[in-house]
């Protein structure tokens, strides 16, 4: 018996870092996972397969999160193929460093539409059946960089500060049935990290008091925490397993 037995979830962004992660964790937990991903068919494909052969449920549904008619359809088909959504993780996000004087407007609009418009927009279909139901548990996974910011990150750091902002607010204004809660990590171990230089590295790992970059598996129980029993009394919360980073 999992945590998460018979619980339908929706993970975005689930293909390859923190979002597989936590969907592998939830479907280990024996929730039916909808695995979301943008364009890696492949990788939210494998994602699946690990699912299912650990004994879980899992389907690959792909949508542009930042796309109003994709996010709304997204919901629609968890919501119809399950019968409604018990646990919404939004975790889709890009990260593209730049300094402010150089970056374009571009740049600048792609973060702030992938990280907070997406969350926002999967979020407002999601609630209306949360709300139906009287139930559910919505996990924003937002950033360190979201509390105390970070060089040459202004987008990424202005996307995951209204993360936050808009997972408290969500909170007060569906408390009581459905609980709102963030995750924000330090630096973890993925895909965003791989063109980061030694420098980048030691530098960082020397501002972390534990020493160390985390992994995703330091992450993931954080996120069944907050979606199964053991979660019930938390919300508007941003729980940060970042290794003392939001100490520094």
């Amino acid at each position: 018996m999992g945590d998460l037995d018979g619980k339908s979830t929706l993970v975005t962004g689930a293909s390859k870092g923190i979002g597989r992660g936590i969907a592998e964790g939830f479907g280990r937990e024996g929730a039916t996972v909808v695995v979301n991903y943008h364009s890696d068919k492949e990788a939210a494909e494998e994602t699946v397969e690990t699912i299912e052969n650990e004994g879980g449920t899992a389907v690959a549904v792909q949508a542009d999160v930042s796309d109003e008619d994709e996010a709304q359809q997204l919901v629609e088909t968890v919501t119809e193929e399950f019968g409604g959504i018990d646990v919404l993780v939004n975790n889709a996000g890009v990260l593209e460093p730049s300094p402010l004087d150089e970056m374009d407007v571009k740049t600048w609009d792609q973060t702030i539409s992938v990280d907070l418009r997406g969350t926002f927009l999967v979020t407002r279909f999601a609630i209306e059946e949360m709300l139906d139901q009287n139930s559910g548990r919505i996990i924003n996974v937002a950033s360190q960089l979201g509390i105390k910011g970070g060089t040459e990150l202004t987008h990424y750091s202005a996307a995951k500060g209204g993360v936050i902002a808009f997972t408290r607010a969500l909170a007060r204004e569906v408390a009581p049935d459905v609980q709102v809660n963030a995750i924000a990590p330090g630096p973890i171990e993925t895909d965003l990290l791989d063109d980061t230089t030694d420098e980048w590295r030691e530098n960082k790992q020397s501002e972390v008091p534990l020493g160390r970059i985390g992994t995703v598996d330091e992450v993931v129980p954080t996120a069944i925490l907050l979606a199964g029993d053991g979660g019930d009394y938390y919300t508007g919360q941003t729980l940060s397993p970042d290794g003392g980073d939001a100490m520094h």
